[in-house]
């Protein structure tokens, strides 16, 4: 391990493991229920939909909401997109909310109220016998709503507590979280799958509530090093040192020089954070990714169905990414800088994708091969989402308005949801028309 990493590690105290640990399993249990959700699609396709044919009779159950499973299946990837649109346009809203309320309570709030709803969605509404169309779009849409304000919130905290040195290594390790949550889920598919997840997640939440300390100041320990050099692993040419000063001398002009600072730092503006150097480049980045990650996440199994074990060598295109995120952010640490350590992953990612798209039909080929594609590519996506939205809400720039963490979180993460939810329907109409290897040829395409 680098040196300063090393020296880093030195620093940390127990506070430091329980903010790690709490953060890191508010949103391993977020992206447990997603995953339940994806694996208890068929057995929901299947109650919705009638055994047997009674054309003569066609409403003798109400909880048969579709005439066959084509319809159910259509209708679950509707409640899909509906969630991934909801969830981006949450994001911008809850990131500024984190840099105007306690951090504790946006994310305890996005926890109680994603579970509140979650229960409803597949167990009362079962319970009740309550089957309507409407309702469960309703439902989706405020749960994509509730669950964008845990993650800007996450990093935000992580972002108070561990400071630039180290923090690829950091990060890269705490942001296997989605991963996990999504191995754990795949552990929970069951009859009682939302109810299961939505008890844990809410007492996860009361757990953070109690628990979670959003910054170091609130233990009396010194904040996190605001150095000058915070912004070098993201801006590290003269093109992007001029974009610097150009914005510090906007900013300039527009508050007064005589102005005394405040004690407590203020929250950033949201069109302010859009214009802070590097943002846009890399949430138009992370689009692009996110659209491959999560094709992967919504497509994989149906790509793989006419294999026996086709959700087990899932599994592998996480642990790839797990493993992808901690060894290049610590290779960034190490480098001081991250751009480089992106650049040469996305274009290995590319040959990744080509082996996996020829990969002969042999399971531990595939599983090789899968794990591959996930550490070069979920990999940057989670330094994306994490260390580096981290390193962009905490540039030099922002001396006199520190609180842009979960701003600018929120239009990383938000961005790289459109994209996603876009993604969805174009894999779903290029898979259609012109079969898998073009699904895989675009998903080249956007990794590039």
């Amino acid at each position: 391990m680098p040196p300063s990493c090393c020296g880093c590690l030195s620093q940390y105290t127990h506070h430091h493991l329980v903010v790690f640990l709490l953060t890191f399993f508010s949103y391993v249990l977020l992206h447990a229920s997603r995953k339940t959700f994806s694996n208890v699609k068929v057995s929901i396709s299947a109650q919705w939909t009638p055994s047997v044919q009674n054309d003569s009779f066609p409403t003798w159950e109400k909880n048969h909401l579709f005439a066959d499973e084509k319809q159910a299946t259509l209708f679950l990837g509707t409640l899909d997109s509906i969630f991934l649109f909801s969830y981006a346009v949450g994001l911008y809203l809850s990131g500024v909310a984190g840099d105007r309320v306690n951090l504790r309570y946006v994310l305890c709030f996005g926890l109680w109220g994603s579970a509140a709803v979650e229960f409803v969605f597949g167990t009362l509404t079962e319970w009740l016998h309550m089957y309507n169309k409407i309702l469960y779009c309703s439902l989706w849409a405020l749960n994509g709503l509730l669950q964008s304000a845990v993650w800007p919130c996450v990093v935000a905290v992580m972002g108070n507590w561990f400071g630039q040195t180290g923090r690829g290594f950091v990060f890269g390790l705490w942001s296997a979280c989605a991963s996990v949550g999504n191995i754990l889920g795949a552990f929970l598919a069951s009859i009682y799958a939302f109810l299961v997840t939505s008890v844990v997640q809410f007492a996860g939440g009361v757990v953070v509530f109690f628990g979670l300390l959003t910054s170091p100041k609130e233990t009396r320990l010194s904040p996190v090093e605001t150095d000058a050099d915070s912004h070098r692993p993201l801006m590290s040419d003269e093109e992007d040192e001029v974009e610097v000063d150009v914005y510090a001398k906007r900013n300039q002009s527009v508050q007064p020089q005589d102005e005394p600072l405040a004690e407590s730092p203020q929250a950033i503006g949201f069109f302010q954070a859009v214009c802070l150097p590097g943002v846009i480049p890399y949430s138009l980045a992370y689009a692009c990714l996110k659209l491959v990650n999560y094709s992967f996440f919504f497509w994989l199994p149906f790509y793989l169905s006419k294999e026996a074990k086709a959700d087990r060598l899932s599994v592998w295109y996480d642990v790839g990414g797990i493993v992808g995120g901690t060894v290049q952010g610590l290779i960034s640490d190490f480098m001081g800088k991250r751009a480089p350590v992106l650049a040469f992953s996305l274009a290995v990612a590319m040959g990744s994708l080509v082996g996996y798209s020829r990969s002969p039909n042999n399971q531990l080929i595939n599983a090789v091969l899968m794990a591959t594609t996930g550490f070069f590519i979920g990999g940057p996506s989670n330094m994306i989402s994490s260390a580096i939205s981290a390193d962009l809400g905490r540039q030099e720039v922002l001396r006199g308005s520190q609180e842009a963490l979960a701003t600018v979180t929120g239009i990383v993460d938000g961005t790289g949801s459109i994209g996603a939810a876009v993604g969805q329907y174009l894999v779903s109409w290029i898979e259609s028309r012109l079969g898998w290897m073009c699904v895989f040829y675009f998903f080249i395409v956007m990794v590039r």
